[in-house]
């Protein structure tokens, strides 16, 4: 069987096309502009917080040495931590520093869910795109009915339309969104995981209150 007949270059402009177009239309430019970028992230390993806990381990070894302050000159390549850092170094309280991390962890989920989701809205475009190139190869073949050669070639369209938007849409979109959206998930738990030990380091590089004993004076003893 020869593999080239199930190449038509028009039911893949239309089902291709269509399904782009309709990315274009309903998913804003920057979270389109994510969900193809997110593409590179596929092959990568999952990712894992050990070494950000790590990290934090290290910050907290170089703030009992050198106090907070030392901590501003550190080079932090995680934002999640250097926002949090820069929190600490700004003397901020401990529930303000979970509250960043708590924010920036849901907008990465918010960010990374919508690339999903916007390979989420191809998969379901393409076997529509599919069923519309059916529809422009079977006018196509009525229209010329009394050409049997342009009939065979209208008639591939039609079909050839639908397995293309079939196929684009489960073994290709929706697979990639899932596995996106699964990405998301095992980021978003193990990012977690740094927030207890970055809240105890700003609890004890809080700034604690001096407390002096009262002075009686001698006449008052008196």
């Amino acid at each position: 069987m020869d593999l080239g007949t199930f190449i038509d270059p028009t039911a893949l402009a239309i089902v291709g096309g269509g399904t782009i177009a309709s990315a274009i239309l309903r998913t804003p430019a920057g979270d389109l502009a994510r969900a193809i970028a997110a593409l590179a992230t596929l092959p990568r390993r999952r990712f894992s917080a050990e070494p950000l806990l790590q990290q934090i381990a290290a910050l907290g070894r170089i703030a009992r040495r050198h106090g907070a302050i030392a901590l501003d000159k550190s080079v932090i390549a995680d934002a999640d931590i250097a926002a949090a850092v820069a929190d600490i170094v700004d003397g901020h309280a401990p529930e303000a520093v979970a509250v960043r991390l708590d924010h920036l962890r849901r907008a990465r989920i918010e960010r990374h869910c919508a690339a999903a989701d916007a390979w989420a809205g191809m998969a379901e475009a393409a076997p529509a795109m599919g069923m519309v190139g059916t529809l422009v190869g079977l006018v196509a073949m009525f229209v010329q009915m009394t050409d049997p050669q342009a009939i065979g070639g209208a008639m591939a369209v039609a079909l050839l339309a639908t397995l293309y938007g079939a196929l684009l849409g489960n073994l290709v979109a929706m697979p990639i969104a899932s596995r996106l959206r699964a990405a998301a998930r095992h980021e978003a738990f193990e990012r977690a995981r740094i927030v207890a030990p970055l809240v105890a380091l700003a609890t004890r590089e809080q700034p604690r209150p001096v407390s002096f004993a009262p002075i009686h004076r001698a006449s008052e003893a008196a």
